[in-house]
């Protein structure tokens, strides 16, 4: 059985800290989501895992860029970096880092969600000839991505696996559970390319993704519940999951 080999004190360092745990669900109207599944290289693939996790074969990569319109933290754009695993049988993304474009949204980011966020800057640009996006941080770009000919899919053609953000937590250092609801008005395929990717900035230099395996956009709703489970981040799901 393959398991995550990372340094959980090492990780440790970059986690967020959440001081209680939300009550109410949160709802971001008006997202324009853009999804990039890629592969990369197996030398990342449980090396950036902590040991409670199980890695994809092949090793995946996801970004996913956000838009979104109110909020309780206002407008802001958002692009996450997320590694493809399982958590005991169910798929999950493991966040690594994430840039938001506001500050008000970067501390939200990690005070409700447990995101390890810096502020960025973010260029989405979405028309119906394509995507583009560009992640700038530091004068530095650290993500860009193009994507042309976009074709309408069924509404309920692409799924969103849940994501696992490692953050010091009520119950201690733990991977907290985050579920999203998404309801798509509108989902399109395209063809995309990655023009640029700094794995340093985006949370581990083994990082490298090389083949884009599918890329879509929605525009949607997505609620967020509140937290229900965290997990022991060196413990297996099956007996380190907690209720919150």
């Amino acid at each position: 059985m393959i398991v995550g080999s990372a340094n959980i004190e090492t990780l440790a360092e970059d986690a967020a800290t959440i001081e209680s745990f939300g009550k109410s669900e949160i709802v971001f109207e008006d997202v324009v989501c853009l999804q990039m599944t890629m592969e990369m290289r197996n030398q990342a693939r449980e090396a950036v895992l902590p040991k409670g996790l199980h890695p994809t074969v092949p090793a995946t990569l996801s970004m996913q860029a956000w838009e979104i319109g109110p909020s309780p933290f206002g407008e802001f754009k958002m692009v996450v970096c997320r590694i493809g695993c399982r958590s005991g049988v169910r798929a999950r993304g493991y966040s690594t880092r994430v840039y938001a474009n506001t500050q008000i949204a970067v501390t939200a980011l990690k005070q409700q969600f447990g995101f390890s966020t810096q502020l960025a800057e973010i260029e989405f640009r979405h028309s119906f000839d394509g995507t583009d996006v560009k992640v700038i941080f530091e004068s530095r770009v650290i993500f860009e991505a193009a994507c042309l000919d976009p074709e309408p899919m069924s509404n309920s053609d692409v799924q969103y696996t849940g994501t696992l953000n490692l953050a010091h937590t009520p119950n201690g250092l733990r991977l907290v559970q985050l579920e999203a609801h998404h309801v798509a008005s509108q989902v399109e395929r395209l063809s995309s390319r990655l023009l640029s990717f700094d794995g340093e900035a985006w949370g581990n230099s083994l990082l490298d993704p090389y083949t884009v395996v599918s890329a879509s956009l929605a525009y949607e709703t997505v609620t967020f519940p509140p937290v229900r489970f965290v997990c022991k981040p060196d413990e297996l799901a099956f007996t380190g999951t907690e209720s919150v």
